[in-house]
This record gives C-alpha cells, sequence and structure tokens, in this order.
C-alpha cells in the first residue's frame, strides 16, 4: 500500500523542523558563548542552515504532496491544522528565491555583531550601513512576500509573526490605547507622587545572588532545569528548543529588579515552549501561535503575576533572603510600589506596563514607514527621538539608549514589534478568563503555588499550540476576541482604585 502524501509530508517537516532547531542553538550560542572573531563563520553557518531548509520547503516535490494531501482527506483536527500549517509555511517560502534567503541571514548576523559594540558606543554611524544593507534585502523579501501572499508589504512581514494579522486592526487597537493611555498615565503620576515613594533597596547584589535567586523563582513558577538553562546576553531572550530552553538576561550589580523581571518574562516564554505537545514536535501544528501569543505568556507571567501585590508578598521574603535585606525597603508593599512604579522612561524592556505600549507605538511606526521607504535609516535616529518627545516627552542622550537599544531590526525581525503590546492585551484578555474560570489561581499565587496557573494554561494555550488560527484560539479561551477591554480593566485596578 502507498503511503499516503501527508504521511510524507510529516517525514519532510520533521527534517524542516529539526535544522530549525539546530540554527535556534546556533543562535543562543552567538548571543551567549560565541567569540567576537566566529562571527562570519557563524553568519555562514546559519545562512547555509537556512538556504537548505528553504529548499526543502519549496522544492517541487513539496508543493505536489501538499495538493495530493489536500485531494487525499481523511484527516483528524490536528492533521488538518498541520497541512494547513505547512500550506503556509510554503507560502512564505516559495515567495522568496534561496540566494535572498541566504543573503539576508548573512546580513543580519553580520548587522547583529556590530551592533553588540555600536550600541554601548552610541556609535549609529557605524552599524548605519549595515543596518540600511538589512533593511534593503527585508524590503525586498517583503515586496516578493506581499505579491505572492496578496498582501501588502507590511502586512506580509507582520504575518510572519502574527498569522492572519492585518495592520489595518492593529491599527484600531492602538488608536484605542494611543487615547487612553496619555490622560490615564497623567493621573496615575498625580496618585503616585501624593502617595509614599517606594525605597530602592540599596546594593551592591552580587550577580551570582541574582542567578540564585532568579533560578529559584523560576523552578517556582514552572520552569524544568532539566530541560534549559539560565545564561547572560546582551539582550535578554528565550531561546533554545522545547526540550532545550535557553533563558538569558543581563546584571548590574547596583539593581537587581531589572534583570530580575527580565527573567520572569522569558521565563513566561519558556514555559509555552516546554508546555508544546510532545506529540507535534517538529511539526508545524505543534509549533507556537504566533507571536502575540507568546508575548502573552511572558506578559502574563511578568505584568499580570510577578508585579502583583499578591505574588510580592510571597516573593518579598525569598529576595530579602537572597541579598540580606532587612528593614521597610524589603517589606511587601514597598516592593509593590518598586515593581509598580510608573515612570516614563526611555528604554523598552525596562518600561512599566502603563507607558510600555507607547513605546511599542514607536517601534510599529517607525518601522512600517522605513519598509514602506518614507523614512530612510540615515534620518531614524532624529525621528526616533522626536517619538519619543511626543508619545513620553523624552529625549534620548545617545542612539544607544534610543533607536539602537533593541536588537530587532538589527537582527532582521521587522514586522515583530506590533506582538508585544497585542500580547500585553492578550495576557490581560487571558488572565482575566483564567481567574473567572478557577478562584484558584489567585489565592495560589499569594502562596506561591502556581500549579492552578500552569494548568489552565497548558489546556487553553500551551497544549493548543497551532491547532486554531490566532483569533479562534483567543476566543474559545476568554469567550470574545481580542480588545482593549481587559487591559483598560487591568491598569485602572492596580494604580488607581
Amino acid at each position: 500500500m502507498a503511503e499516503l502524501a501527508y504521511h510524507r509530508l510529516e517525514r519532510r517537516f520533521r527534517r524542516i523542523g529539526a535544522l530549525g532547531d539546530a540554527a535556534a542553538v546556533l543562535h543562543w550560542d552567538t548571543a551567549t558563548m560565541m567569540p567576537a572573531g566566529g562571527a562570519d563563520a557563524r553568519g555562514d553557518q546559519l545562512a547555509e542552515l537556512a538556504a537548505v531548509r528553504h529548499g526543502i520547503v519549496t522544492a517541487p516535490e513539496t508543493a505536489d504532496l501538499l495538493s495530493l494531501a489536500e485531494a487525499e482527506g481523511g484527516l483528524d483536527a490536528w492533521q488538518a491544522a498541520n497541512l494547513r500549517e505547512m500550506k503556509r509555511t510554503w507560502a512564505h517560502a516559495s515567495a522568496v528565491d534561496e540566494d535572498l534567503v541566504a543573503a539576508l541571514s548573512r546580513a543580519t548576523s553580520k548587522c547583529e555583531m556590530v551592533w553588540r559594540t555600536a550600541r554601548p558606543a552610541n556609535d549609529f554611524a557605524s552599524v548605519r550601513p549595515h543596518l540600511e544593507t538589512v533593511l534593503s534585502l527585508v524590503r525586498e523579501t517583503a515586496e516578493a512576500k506581499g505579491t505572492a501572499l496578496g498582501l501588502s508589504p507590511y502586512d506580509a512581514l507582520l504575518d510572519q509573526y502574527e498569522p492572519g494579522g492585518r495592520a489595518a486592526d492593529v491599527d484600531v487597537l492602538f488608536a484605542d490605547l494611543e487615547a487612553f493611555l496619555p490622560p490615564f498615565l497623567a493621573q496615575v503620576l498625580e496618585r503616585q507622587a501624593a502617595g509614599p515613594a517606594p525605597i530602592r533597596p540599596k546594593g551592591p547584589f552580587p550577580v551570582e545572588r541574582q542567578k540564585a535567586l532568579a533560578e529559584r523563582l523560576m523552578a517556582r513558577l514552572g520552569f524544568d532545569f532539566d530541560h534549559g538553562r539560565l545564561d547572560v546576553s546582551a539582550h535578554p531572550m528565550c531561546g533554545g528548543v522545547p526540550d532545550d530552553v535557553r533563558v538569558t538576561t543581563r546584571y548590574t550589580e547596583d539593581d537587581f529588579t531589572r534583570s530580575l523581571m527580565a527573567v520572569l518574562h522569558e521565563t513566561g516564554h519558556a514555559l509555552y515552549e516546554r508546555g508544546l505537545p510532545a506529540a507535534w514536535r517538529g511539526q508545524p501544528a505543534g509549533e507556537a501561535r504566533g507571536m502575540s501569543v507568546h508575548e502573552s505568556q511572558s506578559l502574563l507571567v511578568e505584568m499580570q503575576v510577578c508585579r502583583s501585590a499578591p505574588f510580592l508578598a510571597f516573593a518579598a521574603p525569598l529576595l530579602a533572603e537572597a541579598f540580606g535585606g532587612k528593614g521597610r525597603a524589603w517589606q511587601p508593599a514597598n516592593l509593590h510600589r518598586l515593581f509598580t512604579r510608573v515612570e516614563p522612561g526611555l528604554i523598552r524592556v525596562d518600561a512599566d506596563e502603563v507607558t510600555y505600549p507607547l513605546h511599542v507605538i514607536l517601534r510599529t511606526r517607525l518601522e512600517r514607514a522605513m519598509i514602506d521607504g518614507t523614512l530612510e535609516v540615515a534620518d531614524l535616529p532624529e525621528a526616533w527621538n522626536q517619538g519619543m518627545k511626543d508619545l513620553l516627552g523624552l529625549v534620548p542622550p545617545g542612539d544607544g539608549d534610543g533607536c539602537m537599544q533593541d536588537i530587532h531590526w538589527y537582527d532582521g525581525a521587522w514586522g515583530y514589534f506590533p506582538t508585544y503590546t497585542l500580547g500585553a492585551l492578550t495576557a490581560a484578555q487571558l488572565f482575566e478568563a483564567a481567574q473567572v474560570a478557577d478562584p484558584a489561581i489567585a489565592s495560589g499565587v499569594f502562596r506561591g503555588d502556581f500549579a492552578p496557573l500552569n494548568e489552565w494554561l497548558r489546556r487553553h494555550v500551551h497544549e493548543r499550540a497551532s491547532l486554531l488560527p490566532v483569533a479562534d484560539l483567543l476566543a474559545e479561551a476568554t469567550g470574545r476576541p481580542l480588545d482593549t477591554t481587559a487591559f483598560k480593566a487591568h491598569v485602572q485596578r492596580r494604580y488607581l482604585a
């Protein structure tokens, strides 16, 4: 009996997935361990892996098998979803040729390595030509994919990270937030000024103690160190693969709060990766359901849970124990004021949840303008500084704290930024639904028992992987499409109630 085309596709995509996993671990090594002199060789390795994967996806046999599998029928729900995601992968890949894929991979590897030294030196001039090369190749990719998929160039890029996501839908949500946040921010700042300011614990906070504390809280949240690890990189991230998850952070000995919250944020990503269904490893349907859902998992852990009063009541003794802290600075009420302090700042990854969406709105505007050609790389620093002034009333003292602060553009991730705020909205909506469904979740956080929350997330998000489109996944879990209602209610409760 002849093997079904669908089963042949599963075998083919398992190989594609394994090559992608290898690339993911190489990316982690690039960010954490690789000496600077290895950059060119690593760039070639990643480019070859990208070209090989692209070649398998776009081979004529793949297209033939997709057509045959669709005609065969008889698939269960997971297999049908897997075939749908295979077709989606093929549609994106077949829109661009292998030479462009390899060229973009090499260009982003080179640009990222230059960015690593340019950012701390405030030296935009040194990275500018590399970013121009990346942008040119990204524009070419966006045009090709847009033509093939019937989308605008920017929507074609957004669709890579947010399947089915469209700029028009993002605009509606972002316009709502941009109208709501400035007056709300003014109210919050006025209320904060009338109350006691948080007492900042005094350092130094040795890195080894920060790491030990971070690992202790990661484990409590459910991170499995038999299938993951914590390291240091220039930009906090979660990488690796579901069975070998790599979390990174960056430390400063005068403030433990930044690295700790970065770790907790990335732990949310890690729990999602580990919770993906083992039976669908290596298959498109078994992958995370886009970046807004991924970001919802990190922001749910960091913002909804770990900056809450119940969590900090549980964590306060652990923080004090880790650093030998005593006195009012280490009391839960003060730590809650500290971790929920709202203050417009320059750095996105350190931003509070009220101002954070404004950072994302700025980046989304700028990258859309660069993709459509109305903003050139040479003008990016000035446009960035003006946007920060307009949205947050701040102007960076240098480009390291301005247009070079994020790795995304330099690493080729264009169309990614909107998913951060889509993720914040999704996190609020999911956490609201979870607490309504299971009252044990709230009491569990207070006790440091995250099993009820993890179980709800596994059932409604993690184990669903890419079985459903993004909108259907959220509607099934929360009962409605994505909107700003839960996020607004959450910040109003936390900051004005």
